[in-house]
């Protein structure tokens, strides 16, 4: 009589590769998880900046002050506006730029420039931008002072409503996250890109509606033709105008709102597409 064995199949390999979704997921999520490291990590970026100095960080507030002061009383006299009116409308939209600004220009550097923490300290990538986006955060926070000095000065009207900035700061923050983690790892790969971005801010800034009003472009529509909607193909546009409309005390426009949580939406699903495909190589390329 012949027997017959039963021979099980092997076992499935481990997964062993570095391009999975489980493992770009685990990151961001380790990444959260170790809040204490990057917040006392970004702490200390604004300490280590202004170390030894009188008024220390207060330095924050006094340059943009002075900046949206100079920048104020002059473009309200270009364009004809009133000043208690425009500065407000200024600085806010100044105080916001400059938070993207620094999410964009900085994110291009933000593993870079982190080169001897990674390879010493094994850590989440997803710290270092975290740790990027609390310190804008921070000087964010610094530079609210001005409008609040602003606020006083002009006696502002503002209404509840102004407690719709809260979210919509946190939803800036939220896609600072995917813009320094997508041009992070860009900029590590190709060491041209932080050039490029700071040569391209400058444009950015005068072609975003900061330091003039988009309802300078729409009120000569019949001249300009479609050249009148070129502020609402900016996307930048629509970041500034969902936290500047509630602290100027202006009605909110529900179309600035959909297409931010759109743009937020795009970039993180193309940051976790970079993210899951390019992960394990940056310490490679640093």
């Amino acid at each position: 009589m012949q027997s017959t064995s039963t021979v099980d199949s092997p076992p499935a390999p481990p997964e062993t590769s570095s391009r999975t979704w489980r493992k770009a997921f685990k990151d961001i999520n380790d990444g959260l998880q170790q809040r204490q490291l990057w917040a006392h990590l970004g702490w200390q970026d604004i300490k280590q900046r202004y170390r030894r100095s009188v008024i220390g960080p207060l330095w924050i507030t006094i340059g943009m002050g002075m900046t949206a002061t100079a920048l104020g009383l002059l473009y309200s006299q270009l364009f004809s506006q009133e000043i208690r009116t425009f500065l407000p409308y200024l600085t806010v939209g100044f105080i916001v730029w400059n938070f993207i600004l620094g999410c964009l220009t900085e994110g291009t550097e933000v593993f870079i420039a982190n080169e001897g923490l990674m390879k010493q300290l094994p850590s989440p990538i997803s710290v270092h931008v975290l740790r990027l986006v609390w310190r804008q955060s921070l000087l964010f926070a610094h530079n609210m002072i001005v409008y609040l000095v602003v606020l006083a000065v002009f006696q502002m009207p503002i209404s509840w409503t102004v407690i719709a900035a809260i979210p919509a700061f946190m939803l800036l923050m939220l896609n600072g996250g995917w813009v320094a983690l997508v041009f992070g790892i860009i900029a590590t790969r190709f060491r041209d890109i932080p050039p490029v971005i700071n040569s391209l801010s400058t444009l950015l800034f005068f072609m975003t509606p900061i330091v003039w009003n988009a309802d300078i472009l729409k009120s000569k529509a019949p001249e300009l033709g479609w050249r009148a909607n070129l502020a609402d193909l900016n996307p930048l546009y629509h970041y500034i105008e969902i936290i500047r409309d509630p602290l100027i005390g202006q009605d909110q426009l529900l179309y600035h709102w959909i297409v931010v949580l759109a743009c937020t939406i795009v970039g993180w699903a193309l940051a976790l597409v970079v993210l899951r495909n390019y992960r394990a190589r940056i310490t490679y390329w640093v």
